[in-house]
């Protein structure tokens, strides 16, 4: 397969019984490489951010997704060695560049691989502590069982910022409705899980789909997903624990958002 890099026009159709086979990275490998591309990235920041930043639709900017992603665990071979550290020293830049703009919105660049994300860590990187110094609100990625997901939390409690989990619930590997919304309701964490419905990105599919194509038979479980195309429930069960959670928590107003501002 081809390495996941942008381009304009018509894009390859998804392929059958894998999950997600249509991504791409944004910057592309070759464009984030070639620092003459630099100012081009700052006037794409700074005009989103300047654009919307008064908008209250929007929640929190997360500036960029997954910097240390090596290329989704299936393209690991294709990245560049030059890559790292481009990466390194433009986070700090798209962070300054996005907060010149006075976003009344939070800034954020989400944590989601290595063992201790805890202050002081000496495991940390480079990128991830620029995340964590610089972000608003603290976001992260958890797929894991109930154990992980509250030690995860655990660590990032001491920056003293409100968390967000930007991306969970993956069933085969642990992460579902019943054992994490639980936790992060009582934890005060805000979720936001991948995918919604069914359809052709395929992934209600585990990641493994890339090694082994789901075309024969249906995984046991759905990955991702919680909706039929037709809009029906994967499970009537976890549609009520989203429906009685969310009844007990007000939505995050402009006010709330600029107090977790504040909270920095």
């Amino acid at each position: 397969m081809e390495p996941p890099d942008p381009k304009l026009g018509p894009q390859h159709p998804p392929i059958p019984g894998v999950h997600n086979s249509g991504w791409v990275q944004s910057p592309g490998r070759h464009d984030l490489v070639n620092p003459a591309n630099d100012p081009h990235f700052r006037r794409y920041v700074e005009d989103m951010v300047r654009t919307f930043g008064k908008d209250d639709r929007i929640l929190l900017w997360d500036v960029w997704n997954e910097p240390e992603n090596h290329g989704g665990g299936s393209f690991n071979d294709d990245q560049l060695a030059e890559e790292r550290t481009q990466i390194e020293q433009l986070l700090p830049q798209v962070f300054a560049w996005a907060r010149a703009q006075k976003p009344s919105q939070p800034l954020s660049s989400g944590v989601w691989i290595g063992p201790d994300w805890s202050p002081g860590a000496v495991q940390l990187t480079p990128i991830q502590r620029t995340q964590l110094a610089e972000s608003d609100v603290i976001t992260f990625h958890n797929y894991e069982w109930p154990e992980q997901f509250e030690a995860r939390v655990a660590q990032l409690r001491p920056y003293g910022r409100p968390l967000i989990c930007t991306e969970w619930m993956a069933r085969s590997a642990g992460s579902t409705p019943d054992n994490i919304l639980p936790i992060a309701h009582r934890e005060n964490i805000g979720m936001i899980n991948w995918g919604f419905v069914k359809g052709e990105i395929q992934t209600h599919l585990p990641w493994d789909s890339w090694e082994r194509p789901y075309t024969l038979q249906q995984p046991v479980a759905w990955f991702h997903d919680l909706l039929h195309p037709d809009g029906r429930p994967y499970r009537e069960r976890e549609a009520d624990i989203f429906r009685s959670f969310s009844a007990r928590r007000p939505p995050m107003t402009s006010t709330r958002r600029s107090r977790a501002r504040a909270a920095r």
